[in-house]
């Protein structure tokens, strides 16, 4: 597939979301208020068909954000060579604003997890995360984002913060970062730590995306909250508080809404990004 000719340099300060193959109708007829979106790499990693016949047209419209969930760039072997070279060709033809992934593993030896594993913060994993990061970056051309996980606990041997940890990260390998507030908020409730004072530790001029979602709530074994990730309904009201904290502090970003199970309508989720752009519209001057 030919080089997109038409790419956006850089994401907007506007309202994103990732983007469903049930909306694409509704997006290229009314978008307002999204002016990005973002798409999942693993998603789009075939050759040819429907998925990428509607991307090409989408790309040609609206800039692009390839947020990745399968590089497993904690993990403790090294990245499959083949997902990388996947990475790189749908990266090369489509060129979009913006690549992320996660800070969590999901390979064990040829065994892919379903799932976003957390790691200590550690020296050895925080130079095995950068080594990765610097493989992915030389081989892309281009710099990614690293997005802070959801956590469910902490582990005993870690001697960096998160956020030390991923301020370090950035100043070894030059990397961006995507800051997840509904994962600081969840993070926050599940450990038992004050949501705002993560946002005042995070490097927050690394950002380059900020996202927001739904979780579910449940409890623990002794009865105490416990919050899970799930980006399937709309997002909360102390969650769009915390945005309201985080752009205060760090100036207007490209802010996304998830929802990547139990998809509404358009409507709803447009709804969802017209709250965020209210958020923005806050801090834009």
């Amino acid at each position: 597939m030919p080089d997109a000719s038409h790419a956006f340099p850089h994401l907007p300060h506007l309202p994103g979301v990732g983007y469903k193959a049930q909306h694409f109708t509704d997006i290229m007829t009314d978008p307002a208020p999204v002016g990005w979106l973002e798409i999942h790499a693993e998603n789009y990693m075939g050759d040819g068909g429907r998925p990428l016949a509607q991307l090409r047209v989408l790309s040609e419209r609206f800039p692009m954000s390839v947020h990745g969930v399968g590089l497993s760039i904690g993990g403790e072997g090294r990245l499959d060579p083949d997902h990388l070279a996947r990475l790189k060709h749908l990266c090369d033809w489509l060129n979009p604003a913006s690549f992320s992934e996660h800070l969590a593993w999901s390979t064990h030896d040829s065994h892919f997890l379903n799932d976003l594993l957390p790691l200590p913060y550690t020296s050895a994993t925080l130079t095995r995360v950068a080594d990765h990061i610097d493989e992915v970056q030389s081989l892309l051309g281009r710099r990614m984002l690293l997005e802070n996980p959801s956590s469910y606990l902490a582990f005993a041997e870690s001697t960096y913060s998160e956020t030390d940890f991923l301020a370090e990260i950035v100043r070894r390998t030059g990397c961006g970062l995507l800051l997840d507030v509904n994962n600081v908020f969840v993070s926050a409730t599940n450990l038992d730590y004050s949501p705002q004072g993560y946002i005042d530790a995070y490097p927050l001029d690394a950002v380059g995306e900020i996202h927001l979602g739904g979780h579910d709530e449940d409890e623990d074994d002794f009865g105490a909250p416990l919050l899970i990730d799930s980006h399937g309904r709309e997002v909360v009201d102390p969650v769009w508080a915390l945005l309201d904290y985080a752009l205060a502090k760090s100036g207007p970003k490209p802010v996304l809404v998830e929802w990547d199970t139990d998809v509404p309508d358009w409507p709803v989720l447009a709804d969802e990004a017209r709250r965020a752009s209210q958020a923005l519209s806050r801090v834009l001057v």
